[in-house]
């Protein structure tokens, strides 16, 4: 039974009547109904306000992908539309809203009011600061240099309201500040649904690993020599949360369901490899629809490159497979990791309510690939919209204590057996060897990955696949990229299947066809008059050609195939200041102290 408890999920208003936020600037007091010696009396009163606060890092769906190459996107994805057109301070106006800072800014500067022990005054000031660092973290990785705040403002002081950046050292220094403070202090002990202290340890581990990693590979900041300090409490915090013995990777011994299990489970609540989840439960007015958007059908679909990422089912690299580019939907599943089938529709797979196997979707603009992973296969919508979101996973501070460590030059292999190997385990897959990873690196990683060196290379380019692998379409992967300063790699536009030509072609795997692609001048055929396959069931007619001609299916050379285009307008990622956003004209017109960077006007 799920342990969701109405009181953890009072929204601040309910407790403070603040008034409306203004995200255009921080100008003024958060304005209460209670006066702060009026409320702040309490440790029910710490509880209250700051369980107000609820923040579950992180992106929280299985859409966040749609900005990686994990994804083909229609949507008007921000760093799409900066790569294709003129982006300014003027045209790109959203993000820079601090109305959740003020709250936990304000609750920091009262809680000293309350009456309550050391010990629980620590807990919720611990609670608030990871909040703090939660927010800095996300304005920090869109604008790097931020104004830091750790009070809240007063609208007589001007020296502070109208203050320019702080360094990115100095703000994400204070930011390990609150994070040390709250992994001293946060309780293990926590209701449901809530961080506790493993959950903040967890977030510190993956602020740390990326942020040591972009001052490792952004050299335009000048931070390169302070990178190994941030990689070291990285691989510590992984280390401790590791030795802990309280989490392991779930796994029953069915390598071809355990994976998705996390991901559509009604119930994550004492899942020994979920740290943190966001619960859901539609009977009790918190709901979520995870089904919208994700399959495949609407606005995203998985790219043919996710596809290729993935080993064959012995450890091999797919890149090495005879004629691996040209193969179809159907021969492209076989014998690959299990996790493949478990995050993309497989040729074979059976949509509930219905009986038979699904056939997918050829649309214009999109892959043909159909998003698995996070899809819950049910009509009951309660079912639906009751599923758990894993906020953070072991599996994900498995991956960063093997990538810290290579990334230090300390990796060995029982380090891998320890941290990567163990996921393996659980997809059925054999152990990745440090020797062999570095002997002969896979070619299709070292293409996408030409800025990093040392003794380590191939075993951290499969550190890196298996990061892609294992947390793909949790919206870890953006961010991934931005760190490594792999932005270029958003310039190839996705691909989808592979289609040779014109013709007919089994999507299911069982070698009867299901679709016909034909020429565009081609009248196709209604009712009767289509074609039909071995099982008497009418051919899915599709128009094929190019990009720029009215078909159906858009293939890189029209009629005589290729992969299927998604979209043809040239993108351009410039570095290194498309890593970064402007602050919004508004804000520097309010404020000229704040200076645009990297060539942001």
């Amino acid at each position: 039974m799920k342990k969701i408890m109405q009181k953890y999920i009072v929204l601040l208003g309910a407790v403070l009547a603040l008034s409306s936020c203004n995200d255009d600037f921080l100008d003024r007091y958060p304005q209460t109904s209670v006066a702060p010696e009026e409320f702040f009396k309490s440790e029910e009163d710490l509880e209250l306000y700051v369980n107000g606060l609820l923040t579950m890092a992180g992106p929280g769906s299985y859409q966040a992908d749609q900005s990686s190459d994990n994804m083909a996107t229609t949507g008007a994805v921000e760093i799409k539309n900066i790569m294709t057109g003129s982006p300014s301070s003027q045209t790109l106006t959203g993000g820079w809203n601090w109305g959740g800072l003020r709250n936990i800014n304000y609750f920091l500067d009262n809680y000293e009011k309350a009456v309550a022990s050391e010990e629980a005054i620590a807990h919720y000031v611990g609670l608030a600061r990871y909040y703090r660092a939660v927010f800095y973290f996300g304005m920090v990785k869109r604008y790097s240099d931020v104004p830091w705040y750790e009070n809240t403002l007063d609208p007589g002081d001007s020296e502070q309201l109208y203050k320019g950046r702080d360094p990115r050292e100095q703000v994400m220094g204070k930011v390990m500040e609150d994070l040390e403070f709250a992994a001293n202090n946060v309780r293990e002990s926590v209701p449901s649904g809530t961080p506790d202290v493993w959950a903040v340890k967890a977030f510190y581990s993956r602020l740390a690993l990326y942020e040591g990693t972009y001052r490792k590979y952004h050299n335009e900041l000048g931070l390169e020599a302070t990178s190994p300090e941030l990689l070291q409490k990285a691989r510590d915090l992984a280390s401790e949360i590791i030795s802990s013995g309280k989490f392991s990777i779930y796994s029953t011994g069915s390598p071809e369901t355990d994976y998705s299990k996390l991901f559509t489970s009604q119930d994550l609540t004492g899942n020994p490899e979920v740290i943190l989840i966001n619960p859901y439960d539609a009977n009790k007015d918190r709901g979520g629809n995870v089904n919208t958007g994700v399959f495949g059908d609407y606005e995203q679909s998985p790219s043919r490159d996710l596809v290729m990422s993935y080993l064959m089912k012995d450890g091999s690299y797919y890149s090495s497979v005879p004629n691996h580019m040209t193969k179809g939907f159907v021969e492209e599943f076989q014998d690959r990791d299990p996790r493949l089938m478990q995050t993309l529709v497989y040729p074979g797979w059976v949509r509930e309510p219905n009986t038979v196997p699904y056939i997918q979707s050829l649309n214009k603009n999109f892959t043909g690939y159909h998003q698995l992973k996070g899809y819950q296969n049910t009509t009951d919508n309660i079912g639906i919209a009751s599923a758990d979101f894993p906020v953070y996973r072991y599996a994900e501070v498995l991956l960063n204590y093997a990538e810290a460590k290579a990334e230090l030059q300390e990796l060995t292999q029982a380090d891998l057996d320890m941290s990567v190997n163990i996921l393996r385990k659980r997809a059925g897959m054999p152990d990745l060897s440090m020797t062999d990873a570095n002997n002969s690196p896979d070619p299709f990683l070292v293409g996408k990955y030409s800025n990093i060196g040392g003794s380590n290379v191939g075993v951290l380019l499969e550190i890196r696949r298996e990061r892609r692998i294992e947390l793909a379409v949790e919206g870890y992967r953006y961010d991934d990229i931005m760190r490594w300063k792999a932005g270029k790699l958003l310039e190839n536009i996705p691909q989808g299947m592979c289609f040779p030509g014109l013709g007919k072609y089994d999507l299911t795997g069982d070698g009867i066809e299901d679709v016909i692609l034909v020429s565009k001048d081609t009248i196709i055929p209604v009712g009767e008059a289509k074609e039909k396959n071995s099982l008497g069931v009418d051919l899915i007619y599709y128009k094929a050609g190019t990009i720029d001609e009215n078909v159906d299916v858009f293939l890189e050379n029209g009629e005589n195939g290729g992969m299927m285009v998604t979209e043809s307008k040239a993108r351009n990622f410039e570095e290194p200041k498309y890593y970064y956003r402007p602050i919004p004209i508004q804000q520097v017109t309010l404020n000229p102290n704040l200076q645009q960077i990297f060539g942001w006007n």
